[in-house]
Parts: C-alpha cells; structure tokens; sequence
C-alpha cells in the first residue's frame, strides 16, 4: 500500500466556533477507513471537505500526491453516497447509474452497457428498468453506490448511508459494502455514529471529538487499546478505575476503594501518576466467590439486562460503577439486589494516560 488521500493541518471555523481543530490524517490506497464519533465531532465537516462541499479554512487535501483543495467538486472525481441516496425519481435504476457518466460525454450506449454492470455488481442484476419507488431501501441504496463507482473514482465517500435501514439489512448492507468495495480496491471514506458498523467494516478507524482525532488505528487495537479516556469510553462498554500507579516497575496500581491489582502492558509509568485503568465487561468473572489467581472485589447487583444469549450485569463495588458482560446463561446463580463477587487477570487490565 502506498500513501493516497493526505490531509494535512485541516481547520474550519464558523465565526468564533472552530468546528476542526488542525486534523491531517494519511490514508493508504485501497483502504477503508471510518470516521466514527458523536454528533458534532467534526467527521462529516472533513468529509465534506474532501469532497469540496465545504472550504477549509487552513489546510490542504491531496490525492495521490496532488492537491485537490482548490477544485470544484466535480473536478475531484470522487464517488458520494449520502443517506438518503439523493436517486432521480423520473429515471430508471440504469438511467440513474449512467447519469454521471452522461455528464463526463461518455456515449449512451457504452456508458448504459456499463451502468449494467455496475448493477450487477451490487447484485440488482435486471433491475435495470425499475424506478425508484419500485425498489425497496436497500435496493435503492445499492443503486446510489453503483452510480457512485461507475466512473471509477478516486476517492468513495460514504455519509451514514445506513442510516436508513433496519437492523437486518443494514447488518446485511454492511457486508456488501465491504465486498464491493474489496472487489473494486477504491479508496474508501465511511462515516458513522454507530460502532458497530465501524468495527465490523473498517480497516482502520478514526475517532473524532470536539474537532480534532482522538486516535487512529484497526478496529481491535482502539477496542482493547484506547490511548485516551473518551475513546475507551465512547467505544464499547467499558469499566473506567480512577487508580494510581503505586508501582511502576511491578506494574501496581491502587484505587482506593478496590485496593492495589496488578496491570499489563510495556509502558514504564512513573510512580504517583494518575491513570485511568480499563477493564472491559467482557473480561470480567461473576461469581459466588473470590476466585484464586485473580484480582476479586464485592458487588451489589443494581440491574440485570437480558439479550437472550447474554445478559449484561450492573452493579457497584463500593462507590465503583461495574459492569459485568456474562453467557445468559450463567446470569441465573445472582439476582438484582444482591452481593457476589467479581474477578478479573492482570492482562485484562489497560492503562490509560490521557
């Protein structure tokens, strides 16, 4: 892979209020990359200037080495899909597709002929005469990225196009996307809320608050290592331990109420500093008992919340919100209202710096 899409020192402001905050980011070509943060974090501002919707206020964009900041969007040859798929409603399915290559002088023939394909490939092979209001949301979705890659884009953007659907077609969407977009090896810009979707589909993931990024890395690296309290926090659930390091060298740290326990990981932390230790649900042991070889503590169960093949368990250890994520079966030896015992191995436990 070699460097592609470069944003270097991006800012936007609206009058006072700076909505980016000198974002740059690199990003290979071919990958799949999602901006996933809150509303107002500031993802959909970066895309739409990339796209060319929107002027940075500093800054610049390039694509394969060259500075796309002061073309139009249409001179960007970039492929957009929006939520809400933006379809002409007088055009057939293959008229929408071919539309962008219409507008490029591409013949009716060859560019209906390609159209074709295209549908095919998103799997809407003869679906080529319907109008929209003939399609159902998911077809009509499909339809909105095959007119988007038709004309083999530099850059596909794609701004919560789920967002629409229902839980078992986006799930289904999210698939094909990913299978589209492998097949095709365009560079890929996803943006979301949902967690999810950017778990499930990215390459790498990019997390916005407040303007700027938090992190960039894969999916698995920002769920089990966070590098700041609001990633740990917004991505999954998590159990956040304001903790002490009481020891650096033997990797100890304190919380007052929990006591000292024992952490993984490489990084040498100085003795006094403050941290934030993560446990996830997940690595967390419910039990009637301390179980040997572990980190133990005392919690009340407040709330018991069932998803059939998990339950998620809400308690308190001393004045520590816990959450314990635990096999729905195995919910049945505790009820709300009750004391039992969790547990959890110093490699569960992340440290946190920032």
């Amino acid at each position: 892979m070699t460097n592609y899409l470069q944003l270097s020192n991006i800012t936007k402001t609206y009058g006072h209020f700076t909505a980016l905050d000198d974002v740059s980011l690199s990003v290979d070509k071919g990958e799949f990359v999602t901006f996933l943060g809150p509303s107002g974090s500031g993802k959909t501002t970066t895309l739409m200037i990339i796209a060319g919707f929107e002027k940075a206020s500093g800054g610049k964009v390039e694509v394969g080495g060259r500075s796309i900041s002061e073309l139009a969007p249409h001179e960007r040859n970039i492929g957009i899909v929006f939520q809400n798929y933006a379809l002409f409603p007088h055009k057939t399915a293959v008229e929408n597709v071919y539309f962008p290559l219409q507008m490029r002088g591409v013949s009716r023939v060859q560019g209906l002929r390609q159209a074709e394909d295209m549908l095919s490939l998103v799997g809407l092979k003869g679906f080529g005469h319907r109008h929209p209001k003939e399609l159902s949301g998911g077809q009509q979705q499909r339809v909105a990225l095959a007119r988007a890659l038709v004309f083999e884009p530099s850059l596909l953007l794609l701004d919560e196009p789920l967002g629409a659907l229902d839980k078992n077609l986006r799930e289904q969407m999210q698939i094909e996307i990913k299978r589209i977009q492998r097949s095709l090896g365009v560079t890929t810009i996803f943006v979301t809320h949902d967690q999810s979707e950017a778990m499930s589909m990215s390459d790498r993931i990019v997390v916005f608050e407040k303007g700027r990024i938090e992190q960039v890395a894969a999916p698995l690296d920002i769920y089990h290592r966070p590098q700041t309290s609001f990633v740990a926090a917004f991505i999954g659930e998590s159990n956040l331990i304001p903790a002490i390091i009481t020891s650096g060298a033997g990797k100890t740290a304190e919380n007052p109420t929990l006591g000292a326990f024992q952490y993984a990981g490489d990084d040498a932390l100085a003795d006094g500093q403050k941290v934030t230790l993560l446990i996830r649900p997940e690595h967390i042991k419910l039990s009637r008992s301390p179980v040997e070889g572990r980190k133990n503590a005392r919690m009340i169960v407040e709330t018991i919340v069932n998803y059939g093949d998990n339950a998620l368990v809400i308690g308190r250890a001393g004045d520590i919100p816990m959450r314990v994520r635990v096999l729905g079966a195995d919910v049945v030896i505790i009820k709300e209202g009750e004391e039992c015992c969790i547990s959890w191995a110093p490699d569960a436990v992340f440290v946190i710096t920032k």
